[in-house]
C-alpha cells in the first residue's frame, strides 16, 4: 500500500487556553477530493492552516509523503493553492498585474500564456486590465481562484470557497474543481453545504470539538445517511 500523501499523527493545536485540535490522527491519499464538514468553531480552519504551514502544531507530527513538514524546505508551500472567502488580491492592481505578481513568486514559466488560460477559464479575460477595486464580490472570488491556481498546484485547499458567490460563479468554481479532480489533483475543501460537498467529493469527513468524528470514502455512504450522521454528530 502506498504512503499517504498527508498524515496527521496525534496533532494538537492550542491558542492560549483554547484547544482548537485535539489529538488528531488522520490521513489522506493523493488524488482524493475531501470535503470536511463541521459546525463553527469545530477546528476546520485550524486544520487547514496546519496543513498549509500557516501555523504549527502544539504537539504531534504532520507528514507529507512520509516526511515531517518541519524537515521539508520552504518550497513545500508551493505545492498548495489556497482559495478562501478572503481573496488575497491587491485592489490597486489590475487582474493581469495581480496574476503576474503571484506567478512571479512561484516562478511560473510562460506567464502571459498561463494568465490568459486561467483568466479565460474564470471568465475574466475581458476584464484583465481593470483594477480589482472595481470588481464585484463574485468577480473577486473568481480572480482569487485564478490566483490560487496560477502555478498549477498539486494540492488545492478551499475554506468556504462558495461564500458570496452567485449561481454563475458557483458553477464556474464547481466545473474547475471537477476538472482538477479529473487531473488527479488532491482537493481538500471545508464547507457547510452538505449536498454541494457530498456531490463533488470522493471522501467525507466531519470535525466536531477539534476531533475528526467521521472519515470515510463517499462510495460507502449515501447522501441521506451522511446527512443523518452529520446531524447526529453535531447535536451531541
Amino acid at each position: 500500500m502506498s504512503e499517504p500523501l498527508i498524515q496527521f499523527s496525534k496533532v494538537n493545536k492550542k491558542y492560549g487556553h483554547i484547544q482548537a485540535l485535539k489529538d488528531v490522527s488522520v490521513s489522506f491519499n493523493k488524488g482524493e477530493f475531501i470535503s470536511i464538514f463541521g459546525p463553527n468553531g469545530a477546528g476546520k480552519s485550524t486544520f487547514l492552516k496546519l496543513l498549509c504551514t500557516m501555523t504549527g502544531p502544539s504537539s504531534g507530527d504532520i507528514l507529507f509523503e512520509g516526511t515531517p513538514l518541519k524537515k521539508l524546505k520552504d518550497d513545500y508551500r508551493s505545492k498548495f493553492g489556497v482559495i478562501s472567502h478572503q481573496p488575497f488580491l491587491y485592489s490597486e492592481l489590475t487582474a493581469l498585474e495581480n496574476l503576474r505578481f503571484y506567478g512571479g513568486l512561484y516562478g511560473v514559466e510562460k506567464i502571459d500564456e498561463r494568465i490568459k488560460e486561467i483568466l479565460t477559464k474564470v471568465e475574466l479575460y475581458k476584464r484583465r486590465n481593470d483594477k480589482v477595486r472595481g470588481y464585484s464580490r463574485g468577480m473577486l472570488q473568481r480572480l482569487s481562484i485564478a490566483r490560487a491556481l496560477i502555478h498549477d498546484p498539486e494540492i488545492v485547499v478551499l475554506d468556504e470557497p462558495y461564500t458570496g458567490l452567485d449561481t454563475h460563479a458557483s458553477g464556474i468554481l464547481t466545473n474547475i474543481l471537477l476538472e482538477l479532480f479529473d487531473d488527479k489533483k488532491t482537493i481538500i475543501m471545508v464547507t457547510h453545504n452538505i449536498k454541494q460537498g457530498y456531490d463533488a467529493s470522493s471522501r467525507l469527513a466531519i470535525i466536531k470539538g477539534g476531533k475528526f468524528v467521521f472519515n470515510d470514502e463517499k462510495s460507502n455512504i449515501s447522501l441521506d445517511d451522511f446527512e443523518k450522521i452529520y446531524t447526529e454528530a453535531v447535536s451531541k
